[in-house]
C-alpha cells in the first residue's frame, strides 16, 4: 500500500464544551465544567461502558472521542479489526499524577489509591479502547510539546504500508483539568480527504 492512497476517512474532536463528527456538530454545552460536560457527552453519545465513570479524565476523552469514530466501524462485526491506536499528547498524565502525588506526600497520612494509580500512564485508556472495541493491534502513545502532524502521518503510513494495520487510529488527547482537547481522526484505504501532513494540520487548526 503506497502512502498517496491513503485517506483520512472520518475525524472526532471535543474540546470547549462541543462534540464534532466531521464537520458535524453533535454536542453543545457551553459553560459547564468539564466534569458535568463529559458525563453529558457520554449520555448523549449512547457510549455504552459503565467502567467509563472509573476512569480517569484523560481516559474518558480519548475514550469517548473514539467510541464515537469507531463505533460504526467495529459494531456490525463480530471480527475483531486490525485498527492500530497512535494517541498522543503534551501533558502525559499529568492530572492523575498529581492526586497520586497528593495521596502518599504525607508519610503520616500515606494512603495511596490503586484505582488512582493505575491511570499514571497515558497509554491505559489505549487498552479500555481495545477492551471496548475488540482490538488486539498495535498501540502506542507519544507526548510531545505540541501536535506532531508529521510524526503521527509517517507513522501511521508506516503501519499500512509494513501490513501491521489495515486502519490507524491517530491523533491528540491532552486533558488538565478544564484544559482539554481531543481530536481524533482514521487513517485508510477509504475515504475523500487525502492523508497528508497539510490535511492533517488542515483539519487540526480548524476549530
Amino acid at each position: 500500500m503506497k502512502a498517496q492512497h491513503l485517506k483520512i476517512k472520518e475525524y472526532c474532536r471535543i474540546s470547549n464544551n462541543r462534540v464534532l463528527l466531521n464537520d458535524e456538530l453533535l454536542l453543545e454545552d457551553l459553560g459547564s465544567d468539564f466534569i458535568t460536560f463529559i458525563k453529558l457527552a457520554y449520555k448523549k453519545m449512547d457510549t455504552n461502558y459503565p467502567k467509563f465513570f472509573k476512569m480517569d479524565d484523560l481516559s474518558k476523552l480519548g475514550f469517548l472521542a473514539t467510541d464515537i469514530l469507531l463505533k460504526t466501524v467495529t459494531q456490525d462485526s463480530e471480527m475483531p479489526k486490525n485498527i492500530a491506536l497512535v494517541f498522543s499528547n503534551s501533558a502525559s498524565s499529568l492530572q492523575t499524577d498529581r492526586k497520586h502525588q497528593e495521596s502518599i506526600v504525607d508519610k503520616e497520612n500515606y494512603f495511596p489509591s490503586p484505582a488512582v494509580f493505575v491511570y499514571t500512564l497515558p497509554n491505559i485508556c489505549l487498552g479500555e479502547i481495545s477492551i471496548k472495541h475488540r482490538l488486539y493491534s498495535e498501540n502506542s502513545f507519544f507526548i510531545f510539546n505540541h501536535f506532531n502532524a508529521e510524526y503521527l502521518h509517517d507513522y501511521a503510513s508506516s503501519l499500512i504500508k509494513t501490513e501491521k494495520a489495515d486502519e490507524v487510529l491517530c491523533g491528540w488527547i491532552n486533558c488538565d483539568v478544564d484544559d482539554y482537547e481531543a481530536f481524533l481522526y482514521l487513517v485508510s484505504t477509504e475515504g475523500s480527504i487525502a492523508h497528508n501532513k497539510e490535511e492533517i494540520i488542515k483539519l487540526y487548526t480548524t476549530k
